[in-house]
C-alpha cells in the first residue's frame, strides 16, 4: 500500500485525493483477497444479465433481413430470449450482418462495428455474409465479413430460417457463458 501521500493529504486537490484514495482502496482489496470473492459472486450475475439482454444492431441488406424480421414477429418472438433489435450502434452489443457486403459498404460497416461499446459480438447470417454467396467471385463483393471484422457465430443458409437465427443467438449465449464477463471488464 502506498501511503507516501498521506502526510500531504491536507495540501491535495480533490482530484489528487480521489486518485490517491482509489489507489489505496484497490491495493487493500487486492491484498486481502476481497476482489476474488467479489468476482466469484458478481461474475455469474453479470454474465447472466449480459446474456439475457442482448441488443443486436439490425443491419439488413438483402433477403436475410426478411427472415430477421420474421424472427421478431409473434410466431417466433425473439424478445422472449431478451433480443431487442436496435438501430443505434452505441446501444448495441451484437452486430448482426446479413446479406452481401460490397467493397464500398465495408468501411461503413467497420465504422459501425467500432462505434459499438465493449463487450461486442458479431453474427454473420446467411451465405452472402459468410462467403459472398452467389456473388463470391464478383469484383465488388467481399468474400465474407470475417475478412475485416472478427465473427463469433456463423448462421448458414440461403436465407436461414428464423429458427436458425434463434439457434445462433443461443450459441452466442453459450459462448458468452463460457468466457465470463469479468474478462471483458478488464480489457
Amino acid at each position: 500500500m502506498d501511503l507516501s501521500m498521506y502526510p500531504h493529504a491536507l495540501a491535495m486537490s480533490a482530484k489528487e485525493f480521489i486518485e490517491w484514495s482509489t489507489n489505496v482502496m484497490d491495493d487493500l482489496v487486492k491484498a486481502t483477497g476481497v476482489k476474488k470473492a467479489l468476482d466469484k459472486v458478481s461474475d455469474p450475475l453479470m454474465n447472466w444479465g449480459v446474456r439475457n439482454s442482448m441488443y443486436p444492431l439490425h443491419f439488413g441488406i438483402a433477403c436475410c433481413a426478411l427472415e430477421m424480421a420474421a424472427c421478431s414477429g409473434p410466431r417466433f418472438d425473439n424478445e422472449r430470449l431478451g433480443l431487442v433489435f436496435r438501430s443505434s450502434p452505441r446501444q448495441c452489443d451484437v452486430l448482426l450482418v446479413n446479406g452481401w457486403v460490397t467493397k464500398k459498404l465495408r468501411p461503413g460497416l467497420r465504422r459501425l462495428y467500432e462505434e459499438m461499446p465493449e463487450p461486442k459480438w458479431v453474427i454473420a447470417m446467411g451465405e452472402c455474409a459468410i462467403s459472398g454467396g452467389p456473388w463470391y467471385d464478383s469484383y465488388n463483393v467481399v468474400q465474407g465479413v470475417d475478412e475485416f471484422i472478427p465473427v463469433d457465430v456463423y448462421i448458414p443458409g440461403c436465407p436461414p430460417r428464423p429458427e436458425a437465427l434463434i439457434d445462433g443467438f443461443l450459441k452466442l449465449h453459450l459462448k458468452i457463458k463460457g468466457q465470463g464477463i469479468g474478462k471483458f471488464m478488464e480489457d
